[in-house]
């Protein structure tokens, strides 16, 4: 049972677990904006499209009155708390949620990207210098294996550590929360 919880420790206290929880909180926050969005934004324009008597985008299955007996499909006493209907407009907002935060990552990924390839190319440069000191005969080859040796080691950028993280989501989190 030691081995057990000593195993689970290591597991939860590893960075890239951290890192998931991270992230997972940044995607529900972010959610919460596309939702806002979208459902504060987009859902009451597309519902305002008219269709019959009934405003929004909606096929009546079951038109029911306030009561919850069944009326005619183009009756004026419709309640849609008792109707049964297919709501396209719910429908249409999950997929332009899905589509504006699957452009939000890919603008993400795309950043992370562009910043890793500038990295790698700023390395590259560094050992073509190296490289051409070699040839020069500025540095021996011992010289320009250990400089390259170093850019390799290098980390491409500062790295911030997991509770320094944590601290900025807590207080991006803290400043939203006040704002509200």
């Amino acid at each position: 049972m030691k081995k057990f919880f000593s195993e689970f420790k290591k597991f939860i206290t590893r960075g890239n677990v951290i890192d998931l929880a991270v992230g997972m909180i940044i995607g529900a926050a972010f959610t919460a904006i596309v939702n806002a969005l979208v459902n504060g934004i987009f859902k009451p324009l597309i519902n305002a499209i008219p269709m019959g008597n009934i405003q929004g985008l909606i096929t009546m299955l079951v038109p029911k009155n306030s009561e919850g007996v069944q009326v005619p499909a183009n009756s004026a006493d419709i309640d849609l708390a008792k109707s049964v209907y297919i709501n396209w407009g719910d429908f249409i907002m999950a997929v332009i949620s899905f589509f504006i935060t699957a452009l939000v990552l890919f603008l993400i990924i795309k950043a992370i990207n562009t910043v890793r390839e500038k990295g790698k190319s700023l390395a590259d440069k560094q050992k073509e210098n190296i490289q051409k000191k070699l040839k020069k005969g500025k540095i021996t080859a011992e010289e320009a294996e250990q400089e390259v040796a170093a850019i390799e080691a290098a980390p491409a950028a500062p790295v911030e550590t997991t509770d320094d993280l944590l601290r900025e989501i807590r207080d991006l989190l803290k400043a939203a929360n006040k704002t509200e």
